[in-house]
C-alpha cells in the first residue's frame, strides 16, 4: 500500500502502480452467474466458441477488479471522498480465465473545489493490461479527496 496521501500529494502525470490479480474460472463464472449471466461468462465451451476465445469475464468483473486494486494500493491509505461519476470506459480485449491483471493509475490533473474548500478533485486514467502488456481496459474519472488542512 502506498503512503497516506491527501490531495495536494497528486501531481499532473504522475504515474501510480496499482499492482496485479490473477484471474481465476471460477470467479468468473461466480461474477457472472450473479451480476452477467451470458453463456461466455459462464461456460468455457461457449466461450471458445464466441468472439472472445475462452471463458472471458464480464467487463463489470474488470472494473471490479480494477476498484479492488485501487482500494488496496491507493485510496485505502488516502483522505479519499468518492467520486462524482465514471466519464469514460473502454474495454479493448477479453480478460480470459488466466489472465494476470495489473493496472495503473496516470493524474491527468488536480483541482481545487472553491464550493468546498477541504476537498480537491484529482482526474486520473486507469488502464488495465495482460500479462502480455496487452491493453484489456481503460477508465477515466475524477477522484474527490480531502485537503491537507482539513486532514489535520
Amino acid at each position: 500500500m502506498t503512503a497516506f496521501r491527501t490531495f495536494e500529494d497528486f501531481r499532473e502525470g504522475e504515474e501510480i502502480d496499482l499492482g496485479t490479480k490473477l484471474v481465476t474460472a471460477d470467479e468468473i463464472i461466480a461474477f457472472a452467474g450473479e451480476f452477467d449471466p451470458q453463456p461466455f461468462h459462464l461456460d468455457e465451451a461457449a466461450g471458445k466458441a464466441s468472439m472472445l476465445g475462452g471463458l472471458a469475464a464480464s467487463g463489470w468483473h474488470t472494473i471490479a477488479m480494477l476498484m479492488r486494486l485501487l482500494c488496496d494500493n491507493l485510496l485505502l491509505a488516502s483522505t479519499c471522498m468518492g467520486s462524482p461519476g465514471v466519464d469514460k470506459v473502454v474495454w479493448k480485449r477479453p480478460v480470459l480465465a488466466g489472465d494476470e491483471l495489473h493496472a495503473t493509475a496516470k493524474v491527468l490533473g488536480t483541482r481545487e473545489l472553491k464550493s468546498k474548500p477541504g476537498l480537491g478533485v484529482v482526474r486520473f486514467v486507469f488502464t488495465v493490461s495482460n500479462q502480455r502488456g496487452e491493453m484489456v481496459m481503460t477508465q477515466e474519472n475524477a477522484i474527490l479527496f480531502g485537503r491537507e488542512e482539513a486532514a489535520a
